[in-house]
């Protein structure tokens, strides 16, 4: 291993995550194990302009592994956007001798991270830590385990009342431009419809879906809506129009929100952002830099960063399939 990198700061950026900490947990302890300092930074890249930090031991992580959100705060820097920011971090890095980062958010935080390095011969390795799973270059990101199991708990609960009730709930998750959450999470929860932002299926399928749902017997049903669903209504829009055109359901909505950021991470997700945690200080002694690390086949891959932040990975095809034999 090259002995070049002496001192690591790592930082988290963009939208909070399930599993950030064990994430920050895995990278500091590797440090350690490999006797290299650590440097945490607060509030991602606005931390490093602001030369907000505090050298981090295995010690400074205790106890969080269990813990959301993240103990580094997080936050988008919109001075880090200008050449003035950027050289301000590199400056505060080059005072603090920080010899190279480990990046944990989701692509616009490696886009960021590549424009830097790129300037500045910063070494990087991103960490991909978003709910959204929609990252090129790994099959699963830190957080999104543990938003499904938020949101299929929560659908489950729904479900009482809609039964008891006999209505039709629309339920909002997050997904403005993926819709990893609303497909698996509506799968896992049995939901009748799936609107996706990948699959406009169009608002007179979806009355004929409901329609079909109510002859086949069904006293209630449930719609699960990504927030960047393309019908062209939002949530309440939706249930107002299918409430108009089918009169015979009542209906509701419920926007999950960001519940399906915080909690608890799961195991999954525990196992995952230490795996990656660890591999990352690894990369960067083996001399990798400008790469995210992820997991293919529960596999630990490296894949450039220019190469992720060209697009997000596909829809499961195959699963949009199976949704529509099982909501029969």
């Amino acid at each position: 291993m090259s002995r070049d990198i002496k001192k690591i700061g790592v930082m988290t950026s963009g939208g909070d995550a399930p599993g950030m900490n064990a994430a920050i947990r895995a990278v500091v302890r590797a440090c350690a194990y490999y006797d290299l300092k650590c440097l945490g930074f607060y509030r991602g890249y606005q931390g490093i302009i602001e030369n907000d930090f505090e050298e981090m031991s295995p010690r400074s992580v205790k106890n969080i592994i269990n813990k959301g959100g993240t103990v580094l705060k997080s936050a988008r820097s919109q001075d880090f956007r200008t050449k003035e920011g950027r050289q301000q971090a590199y400056e505060n890095l080059k005072e603090a001798e920080v010899d190279a980062l480990v990046l944990i958010g989701g692509d616009g935080t490696f886009t960021g991270g590549l424009i830097f390095s790129q300037e500045y011969d910063i070494p990087v390795v991103g960490v991909p830590g978003t709910i959204d799973n929609d990252i090129r270059g790994t099959q699963f990101t830190i957080g999104y385990d543990t938003a499904l199991n938020t949101v299929v708990e929560a659908v489950d609960k729904i479900r009482d009342t809609a039964s008891s009730h006999n209505r039709l709930f629309f339920v909002e998750v997050m997904g403005r431009d993926a819709g990893f959450i609303a497909l698996n999470s509506g799968v896992g929860a049995g939901a009748e419809e799936i609107l996706i932002p990948e699959e406009n299926i169009g608002l007179d399928t979806l009355l004929e879906s409901l329609k079909r749902s109510k002859r086949s017997g069904k006293s209630s049903s449930i719609v699960i809506v990504a927030e960047g669903d393309k019908t062209g209504k939002n949530v309440f829009e939706l249930a107002e129009y299918v409430g108009k055109n089918l009169p015979e359901y009542e209906t509701k909505v419920t926007v999950i929100g960001h519940l399906q950021r915080g909690g608890s991470p799961t195991c999954f997700d525990r196992v995952l952002a230490s795996r990656l945690g660890v591999k990352a200080v690894e990369f960067l002694l083996d001399g990798k830099r400008d790469i995210m690390v992820g997991i293919e086949n529960n596999i630990i891959t490296a894949t450039d960063i220019d190469a992720i932040t060209k697009g997000h990975n596909d829809i499961n095809r195959e699963l949009l399939r199976i949704s529509d034999i099982l909501s029969i």
